[in-house]
């Protein structure tokens, strides 16, 4: 008796078969592409309209600010479900990109309007990838994990490309007003469809009363006796300060200043590393692959920063877009597998809160953004994001060495096949 080998595209769209992933998917869809428009609309104004590459750096890290309280939203979400939060969280998206629609048509905004907007954004946008893998690995049975977790993984990344894309050109051909005015209407579309998204049938497990601090001393002790959840915090919050700054935060400097390029050039350097983000994010979500997860994130880090040297040493864009496609396909080749080894390695009753510290990691960012403004100032873009590279890759490889028993091992829990 033979067995049918399942056709990789019903396979592929296995996790649509639940029903609240079918609406969260499009919902989150919509918010990744409001987030990359509104990201390089206001960045390229603010360098524009100061010409201060410390503003600019200071609006990226304020879009990171709210890491600090990820925890407290994965404390609120296992307690009161995620569902509730991702409502609250993407009215509010939609309600200040109104407000920045208004000013704007009014001739009223200016930079310290737009940085005052982005703090407050920055307070939540950090925990909306805690609410999206939550609800997944809520309502995804564990054999669907790795592949819902890859065509989530394909919201923000497509998001990337055609987002950068849109959003720098809709400003170039039509002005900042319009160009939010899509923005708005994607914010309102994700608040609408994230109504119907469910959190698997059951209301929250009531809890005792004990206060947030509580859940949380007891969350952090969770993580601490647990290795691979220690090592893969370590990698998440390396590539944060080390990597992702170049690409988050610095690419409208590098699009003026070392490519001498416009909005529409910033674009395409967004969208190439988006791109090569989505063509890693369709692999991994298409399941024809047998990869070990934590291999797979160390081995794509190391890569990452490779890229990155490369990419911080070169004056030619069209060479840069090559190297940003690639580093875009190592960084979901690296931080799907991060989340897959996450989920998997913690209980369901801890799953909010642990998935919250990890955004913890993403302070990494808004620390790294800080110091390259005054070490660029002073020392150059190219010794600046050249030192940053060589110091991740030797640091990534110092961290796999330190937990190498738990995370490179392929007898260790955290080496499960993909």
């Amino acid at each position: 008796m033979t067995t049918k080998t399942p056709d990789p595209i019903t396979h592929w769209l296995a996790p649509f078969s639940v029903r609240s992933f079918k609406f969260q998917w499009p919902s989150d869809l919509a918010t990744s592409w409001a987030f990359e428009m509104e990201t390089l609309i206001l960045g390229w104004y603010i360098l524009v309209e100061s010409g201060s590459v410390m503003l600019l750096v200071v609006f990226g890290a304020l879009q990171f600010f709210g890491a600090l309280v990820s925890p407290l939203f994965g404390v609120v979400g296992d307690r009161f479900g995620y569902r509730r939060m991702l409502w609250i969280t993407r009215a509010i998206y939609a309600s200040l990109a109104a407000t920045l629609l208004i000013l704007s048509l009014l001739n009223a905004i200016n930079p310290f309007i737009v940085l005052v907007i982005a703090g407050i954004v920055g307070l939540i946008r950090p925990s909306d990838m805690v609410l999206r893998y939550a609800l997944v690995a809520q309502t995804q049975p564990s054999h669907q994990l790795m592949g819902a977790l890859g065509i989530s993984r394909v919201t923000s990344d497509s998001a990337r490309m055609a987002g950068a894309l849109a959003g720098a050109g809709a400003v170039s051909a039509f002005g900042m007003s319009t160009a939010y005015i899509v923005v708005t209407c994607l914010y309102v579309c994700s608040f609408l469809m994230a109504i119907k998204v469910d959190d698997n049938h059951s209301a929250p497990a009531k809890k005792e009363a004990v206060t947030p601090i509580h859940d949380l001393h007891v969350a952090f002790r969770y993580m601490l006796h647990n290795p691979v959840l220690l090592g893969s915090m370590g990698l998440a919050f390396l590539v944060n300060l080390l990597a992702f700054p170049l690409f988050l935060g610095l690419l409208p400097y590098v699009a003026k200043n070392i490519y001498l390029t416009d909005q529409t050039g910033l674009g395409l350097l967004g969208a190439s590393f988006a791109f090569g983000g989505l063509l890693a994010s369709i692999v991994l979500s298409s399941n024809r692959f047998k990869l070990r997860a934590s291999q797979t994130m160390i081995i794509s880090a190391s890569v990452w920063f490779a890229l990155d040297l490369c990419f911080a040493n070169t004056n030619h864009m069209h060479l840069g877009m090559v190297l940003l496609i690639g580093a875009g396909f190592a960084q979901s080749l690296c931080l799907t597998p991060l989340a897959a080894v996450m989920l998997r390695g913690t209980e369901q009753a801890y799953r909010g809160r642990v998935m919250g510290m990890r955004m913890l990691a993403i302070w990494g960012l808004p620390l790294g953004l800080l110091m390259s403004g005054p070490l660029i100032n002073n020392f150059g873009f190219h010794i600046t994001a050249s030192v940053y590279s060589l110091i991740g890759l030797v640091l990534t490889v110092a961290m796999t060495y330190y937990w190498r028993v738990y995370l490179w091992r392929s007898s260790s829990v955290a080496n499960s096949y993909m």
